[in-house]
C-alpha cells in the first residue's frame, strides 16, 4: 500500500474512534464552566496535570518502545516478549509509587490522594493498551477503543456532574471507570493475557527497549514540565481561580493538538516503515509541507471564528480566558511541527536529541514565566509557553538535517502575514472587522490547500 494513503488510512481510523467524542467534550464546556466554579476546575487541572507529570516515571515510556518494538516483531513469540517487558516494569513500578503516594499524601494531608493513584492507574493501563494495539497495526480496532473511552468518560462526566453534582470528584471517577473498563477490554480483545509470562522476561530485550525508552523520559517530562510549571507558578502566585482562567484558555489550543495527535499516532508508524523505502525523503517532505499548511491553516481558523463563538461556548466568568488564546496557538502550532520530527528520529532510534531539546525548553519556559509572573500575570505563562515550543521546534529542525533536508515552505511568511492580521482583528473589538478577520480566515486556509482540497475531490469523482 501506497505509505500516503495508509497513513491517511491509519489517521482517518483513529479520528474515527476519537474525533466525535472529542467534540463532544469541546461543546460540554457550557456545562462545566456553568456548574463547577473556577477554583475546582483549577484544582482538576492542576491535579491532572501533576499525575501526568508522575507517570513517565512509572513507565519510563516503556508503551512508546513496545509500540517502535512491536513494529519489527516477526511473530508472536517476539510480540510476547516485547509486550511482557513493558507489561512486567510498569506494573512493578506503579506499585511501589502507588504506595510512596499514599505516603506522602496521608503526611501533607492531601484530599485528592487516591483520586491521584486512581487517574494515575486508569491512564498507564490506556496508554499500555492502546501502544499494543496500535504496535500490530490494529487500527480499527484503536479507533473503536479510542471511542468507547473517550464516549463513555463523557457520558460519566455529565452524570456525575449534572446529574449527581459531586463536583470535581466526579471528573475524577468519570475518568477512572470509563478508561479502565474499556483498556480491559482492548487487552482481552487483543488476547495479551495469553502473550504475558514470566518465561518471556528477558534481560537483553528489557535493556535494548530501555535504551529506546529512557531518552524519552526527558522529552516527556520536559514538555509536562512546560505545563505543570505554569499551573504551578499560575496557582502560587495568581491563586487556582486564575489556573481555571488559564486551563480555559489551553482548551482551544487543545483543539489542535487533539487534531494533530490523530495524525501523529499514525505517523509514528508510517515514519519507522518508510525508513528502507527509496523515495523516503519525498515522502518526509510531502507529509512535512502539506501538515505546516493544514496546521497554520486551524490557527487561523480560530483566530477568525473565537471572536464570534467565544462568548457562546464560555460562561462570562472565564471571559479573561479569550486574550490568552493567540499564544497559546501559535505555540501549539510549533509544538505540534516538533512532534512531527519526533517520528522521524523515532524512526531511526535517535530518541536522545528529543530529551536534549526539551530540557532546555523546560528551564528557560520555566526562568521566563518566574521572572515576569509579577510583572504581568498570566501573560506570563503564554508568553514562556511560546518562547519555549518555539525553541525546541527551531533546534530539532537543525538536528533534523542530519538524516534529511526538508524542503521550505514558499508559504510560510505570506502564512505569518495572515496570522499577524488575524490577531489583529480578535483584538480589535469591531464587528466589522471580525467579519473582515472571517472572510480572510476562510478563503486563505481553501487558497493554501487547494492542491489537498482538489485531490479530494478527484477521488470523490472517481469514486462515482
Amino acid at each position: 500500500m501506497n505509505r500516503k494513503i495508509e497513513l491517511l488510512k491509519n489517521t482517518f481510523l483513529v479520528a474515527i474512534g476519537r474525533c466525535s467524542t472529542q467534540v463532544l467534550g469541546f461543546l460540554l464546556l457550557p456545562l462545566y464552566t456553568s456548574i463547577l466554579s473556577t477554583t475546582e476546575y483549577g484544582n482538576y487541572d492542576l491535579l491532572n496535570t501533576i499525575s501526568i507529570f508522575i507517570i513517565p516515571f512509572i513507565t519510563l515510556l516503556m508503551e512508546e518502545a513496545m509500540f517502535r518494538f512491536l513494529i519489527d516483531a516477526k511473530d508472536d513469540k517476539e510480540k510476547g516478549i516485547v509486550i511482557t517487558q513493558s507489561v512486567v516494569l510498569t506494573l512493578t513500578n506503579l506499585l511501589l509509587v502507588s504506595l510512596i503516594i499514599l505516603i506522602v499524601g496521608s503526611i501533607i494531608k492531601y484530599d485528592y490522594t487516591i483520586y491521584l493513584i486512581l487517574f494515575i492507574a486508569a491512564s498507564i493501563l490506556s496508554t499500555l493498551a492502546g501502544s499494543c494495539a496500535r504496535g500490530q497495526g490494529k487500527f480499527k480496532i484503536y479507533s473503536l477503543f479510542a471511542f468507547l473511552s473517550s464516549f463513555s468518560t463523557l457520558l460519566l462526566n455529565v452524570l456525575f456532574i449534572a446529574v449527581f453534582r459531586i463536583g470535581v470528584v466526579g471528573l475524577f471517577l468519570a475518568y477512572f471507570i470509563g478508561n479502565t473498563l474499556v483498556s480491559l477490554w482492548l487487552l482481552f480483545k487483543l488476547k495479551v493475557h495469553k502473550m504475558i509470562s514470566l518465561k518471556n522476561v528477558n534481560k537483553k530485550k528489557m535493556k535494548e527497549m530501555l535504551g529506546y525508552s529512557i531518552p524519552l523520559v526527558p522529552n516527556s517530562i520536559s514538555w509536562i514540565t512546560i505545563n505543570l510549571s505554569d499551573r504551578l507558578i499560575i496557582a502560587f502566585f495568581l491563586g487556582a481561580a486564575s489556573n481555571g482562567i488559564y486551563a480555559i484558555s489551553n482548551k482551544f489550543s487543545t483543539i489542535i493538538n487533539t487534531f494533530y495527535s490523530f495524525f501523529n499516532m499514525a505517523w509514528k508508524e508510517s515514519a519507522s516503515k518508510a525508513l528502507n523505502d527509496k523515495e523516503k525523503d519525498k515522502f518526509y517532505n510531502n507529509i512535512y509541507i502539506n501538515l505546516k499548511h493544514l496546521l497554520i491553516s486551524v490557527v487561523i481558523g480560530l483566530l477568525a471564528y473565537l471572536p464570534v463563538i467565544f462568548p457562546i461556548l464560555v460562561n462570562k466568568d472565564y471571559h479573561s480566558a479569550y486574550i490568552f488564546i493567540p499564544f497559546l496557538l501559535l505555540s501549539i502550532y510549533c509544538s505540534n511541527l516538533s512532534s512531527y520530527s519526533s517520528g522521524i528520529f523515532a524512526a531511526y532510534k535517535d530518541t536522545k536529541v528529543m530529551g536534549t531539546s526539551t530540557i532546555i525548553a523546560a528551564i528557560i519556559n520555566l526562568v521566563v514565566n518566574l521572572t515576569l509572573i509579577n510583572f504581568i500575570g498570566l501573560y506570563a505563562a503564554a508568553i514562556s509557553t511560546l518562547v519555549s515550543t518555539l525553541i525546541v521546534y527551531n533546534y530539532r529542525m537543525i538536528k533534523l538535517k542530519k538524516y534529511i533536508n526538508l524542503d521550505k515552505d514558499k508559504y510560510g511568511f505570506m502564512s505569518m502575514i495572515i496570522f499577524g492580521i488575524l490577531v489583529f482583528t480578535y483584538y480589535s473589538n469591531n464587528i466589522i472587522i471580525y467579519i473582515v478577520g472571517l472572510i480572510i480566515g476562510t478563503i486563505y486556509p481553501i487558497y493554501l490547500n487547494r492542491g489537498i482540497i482538489n485531490s479530494i475531490f478527484k477521488k470523490l469523482r472517481r469514486v462515482k
